[in-house]
Formats: C-alpha cells, structure tokens, sequence
C-alpha cells in the first residue's frame, strides 16, 4: 500500500515536469527559430515477487511471474526540428534558411554558439550581428555607402554602393549541420552550443550537400502548434489529476486500516 503511495507520487512529478515543458512552448509561441520540446518518460525499475519461467511444480512453469511497477521518471527532454512557417517581413537583414541549417556566431567570450533565427542586425561599425549583438561567423561587414543589401540563396551578400551600378561582394553567409541536432545544448537567447553527443559541426554552403538554402525577406517562426500543446496540456492535467486520486485512494487506504486497531 505504501508503494503505490510513491508510486503515483513519481506519477505526480512526471506530469509537473510535462507541464513545464508545455509551458515553456506555449511562451515561445512568437520566439524566432523557436523549435519546440517534447518531454520523455521511462518506467522504473519492477519489484519481481515471483520470477517469470520460475518452476510452480516438477512439471509446471510460471508463465508470467508476478512484478509490481514502482512508478515513473523522466527520460528526455527532446527538441523537435521541424521546420517553423515561414513570415515574410521584406526586411532585407532578415534570413530564413529553407531546410537544415544553423548560423554560427561569435560570442563575447570568442566561443561559437549556434541559432537558427535568422533576425540580422548592423552594429555601429557596419558588422552584421544577432539581436543580442554576437557577431555572425564569418564575419560580414557592410560599407555605410551601402544603399541596398542582397543576401543570395547560397548565403552571398552584396551590397550596391552610393553612385555604382553593380554590385559588390562583401562576404558570404555560412551555416552547419549536426549528425544529431537534438544533442545540442540550450543556451538561452535562440543559441545553442555543440556537446559530445550532438556531433561536429558540418561547415558547408547554404543550398549545397544537404543544407538548406537561404531565403531573404524572411524569418521562421516557432515551430510551436498552439493546438497541440493546448491538447497535451489537457492530457497532462488529467494524468496529474488520476495519480493525485491514487494518493487520496491510498491514504484512505490507509486511514481504514489504522482504524481496524480500534
């Protein structure tokens, strides 16, 4: 009887955890190259009171044996890669990448961190930058003469320059890919950073060996469907509210039992 008290008691921290997991989804509903996360769970270890294919007699077997579950436990949290609709914002700094992909940047500390929004910005010395200020990597400075910017599908900027007809080159847009994009760590801020488990970044050219082409005027939005999460959300209520009847079942149980003695 007490197991199962602590049994659905790891039911009711399962669910808590699934709960924040939707939570911080349904916030990230407008984040930019958002990709949303899907919480995992594993049974734990059983308590075997009677060992299947034990002997019952000289000429019988246990079929099935007995074995009681003794609750359940987080196994993951994953990130699912699917990929967000895209907006249409004309904004010539804004770049989607059609596919698989991350930008690399630079971050204070000269360590490389990795994001999938695409939401540029110019600093005071012309260079292209995320929101929070990292630098994109390659780094890509744009003249101040510049009156127009175009990034190409295959990550080429060019900029036409005050009193010029054709364009310039100034540098070239880069993305990577991972053998395993879940593995990669969530730094906060749309940025990520390589582990052991989620591979080497694979350095290449936009629109080539697999990686996504780059679209201007663009950003992918969250990957987040409202919907869904509003539907797990509800299943995970329930499921919350069901081990928190086992509880109450369970302590009553118990109240009963303690009143056998009176």
């Amino acid at each position: 009887m007490i197991r199962a008290l602590y049994t659905a008691t790891t039911g009711l921290e399962a669910q808590q955890m699934n709960i924040d997991v939707i939570a911080n989804n349904l916030a990230n509903v407008g984040t930019t190259g958002f990709k949303r996360s899907r919480a995992d769970f594993e049974d734990l270890m059983y308590q075997t009171l009677k060992e299947p294919g034990a002997s019952e007699t000289s000429t019988t077997e246990v079929s099935t044996g007995v074995q009681v579950g003794l609750g359940v436990r987080p196994a993951a949290v994953q990130r699912v890669y699917l990929q967000g609709d895209f907006l249409q914002t004309s904004n010539p700094l804004d770049v989607a990448v059609e596919g698989d992909g991350l930008f690399q940047v630079t971050l204070p500390d000269g360590s490389t961190a990795y994001t999938r929004s695409g939401a540029f910005k110019l600093d005071s010395t012309g260079t292209i930058v995320t929101s929070a200020g990292d630098a994109v990597t390659p780094q890509i400075s744009i003249p101040q003469a510049a009156e127009s910017i175009t990034i190409g599908a295959d990550g080429t900027v060019s900029v036409t320059l005050s009193g010029q007809t054709a364009p310039s080159q100034v540098g070239q847009l880069q993305t990577v890919r991972f053998a395993n994009p879940p593995g990669l760590r969530a730094e906060g801020r749309n940025l990520f950073t390589e582990t052991g488990t989620s591979g080497t970044p694979q350095l290449g050219t936009p629109g080539q060996d697999g990686l996504g082409a780059l679209a201007q005027g663009f950003l992918e939005n969250s990957n987040v469907s409202v919907v869904e999460e509003l539907v797990a959300m509800i299943s995970a209520q329930r499921a919350y509210e069901i081990n928190s009847r086992a509880v109450s079942a369970v302590d009553d149980m118990l109240r009963t039992a303690a009143a056998l003695g009176r």
